[in-house]
């Protein structure tokens, strides 16, 4: 896998450099701002960009500004944001790109070498990695609004994982439920979203964008 680290911490850029190497990774470029990541994206076409969100010169959100450029202008290329904060507006606009290859970790997890390298492989895959904690803060912000109190706390549960990015397959074993199960509580959000007639968009994601953009 070809990945490009965008990191203005020079020990966490250099400590990850070296994990992706020894997991067999080619790290093709490795730098500390936004503008230098887009260009370096134009460059080498990775597989993955690992990036963080606040970098350089202002600290704010260049790494993400980044991030949804790329998604733009290079949509092969898988995106996984790191980050020590939960940025709503963007991981709501991360979460709404239902072509897949997209990820948002907090930092604390990299601490969690095999997760951190699951989420790599998945988002390289074509899937999506959303870490639990993001999901979770997101969604509390929305518990006072009426169509996630029709939610039963199981269905909840599996619409957290749908939003981590995890397949049916993935989410019954998980919650160690059956993959029928699993399809029977999907449908049921769908019903009670008023999603279950909708064509032409992805009913996963906006399952998740009815709580996340309300």
């Amino acid at each position: 896998m070809r990945v490009i680290l965008a990191e203005d911490s020079i020990l966490l850029r250099e400590g990850l450099v070296r994990l992706l190497a020894e997991e067999g990774h080619d790290v093709v470029a490795s730098v500390g701002d936004g503008d230098a990541l887009v260009s370096a994206v134009g460059a080498h076409r990775p597989d993955v960009v690992v990036t963080d969100v606040r970098m350089p010169p202002t600290h704010t959100d260049e790494g993400l500004r980044a991030a949804l450029e790329i998604r733009r202008a290079w949509p092969e290329t898988g995106v996984l944001v790191l980050s020590q904060y939960v940025e709503r507006r963007y991981a709501v606009d991360l979460l709404s790109d239902d072509r897949g290859r997209v990820g948002y970790l907090l930092k604390d997890r990299v601490a969690q070498v095999g997760e951190f390298l699951d989420a790599l492989d998945r988002v390289a895959a074509g899937g999506a990695a959303f870490d639990p904690e993001v999901v979770r803060r997101l969604l509390a912000r929305t518990n006072h609004l009426d169509p996630l109190s029709r939610l039963t706390e199981r269905e909840r549960e599996v619409l957290e994982k749908m939003a981590q990015g995890h397949t049916n397959a993935r989410i019954a074993a998980t919650l160690h439920l059956s993959r029928s199960a699993v399809e029977k509580h999907i449908s049921t959000i769908f019903d009670k979203l008023g999603l279950a007639h909708v064509t032409g968009f992805s009913r996963r994601v906006l399952a998740v964008l009815r709580y996340l953009q309300s």
